[in-house]
């Protein structure tokens, strides 16, 4: 039935949601952080990178990753995740930045301690934060990508189903079942939810400026 459906469909999309942040959150974290730390030229090249990636228009990276991975929806949204970590590099280079001439950072390297080690002990730690409240207000982003890419009929295919493939079928068969429309969209958007208020929870927790 369809609540069935809306159940089984909701595994795939928080699955793939949860796929595809994770990787954008491991990408963003090392490349942020190691272009703060190190620095001159390679912060230079680094975050230009991180610009022209913006420039790419996000339905021409999701017909390249169909092409190159074909119709496999984990190596498809993996490869989104690897698109969704631009905001997160961002942010840790900022934070790292700022980090670079603490106290404890320079202790560190009067100690002997290699760059890497800073980077891993210290700097990662301390963006933990930011970073957790970062991912949780990620997750709604790729899940509407999912679906936005699944309703084209690009994503997920049968027999899998997402939420985006349900809406997609709904909206076809609005004049005779609207429900099958109706109450995907309704999931959708109650986990939307959801997880925007947690991100939003998790930010003003972590925050240490409302400390």
């Amino acid at each position: 039935d369809l609540l069935t459906r809306c159940a089984l469909a909701g595994q795939t999309s928080l699955t793939i949601a949860l796929t595809a942040t994770t990787l954008s959150a491991l990408i963003g974290l090392f490349w942020g952080a190691v272009a703060g730390y190190v620095g001159g030229r390679a912060d230079l090249v680094m975050m230009r990178i991180v610009d022209v990636l913006y420039g790419l228009p996000f339905i021409l990276v999701v017909i390249l990753l169909v092409v190159v991975f074909g119709q496999n929806p984990f190596l498809l949204f993996a490869g989104l995740g690897a698109i969704f970590w631009l905001d997160l590099a961002r942010i840790v280079r900022a934070q790292t930045l700022q980090m670079r001439s603490a106290a404890f950072i320079d202790a560190a390297r009067l100690a002997g301690a290699s760059g890497f080690w800073i980077v891993r002990r210290h700097v990662l730690r301390n963006v933990a934060g930011p970073a957790l409240a970062w991912t949780t207000l990620t997750l709604p982003g790729v899940i509407l990508a999912e679906s936005f890419v699944s309703f084209l009929g690009l994503g997920v295919q049968e027999p899998m189903s997402s939420w985006g493939v349900l809406i997609s079928q709904g909206a076809k068969n609005i004049p005779s079942a609207t429900w099958l429309l109706i109450f995907p969209s309704f999931f959708l958007t109650t986990t939307l939810f959801a997880l925007n208020f947690i991100g939003d929870g998790l930010r003003d927790a972590l925050d240490p400026k409302d400390r």
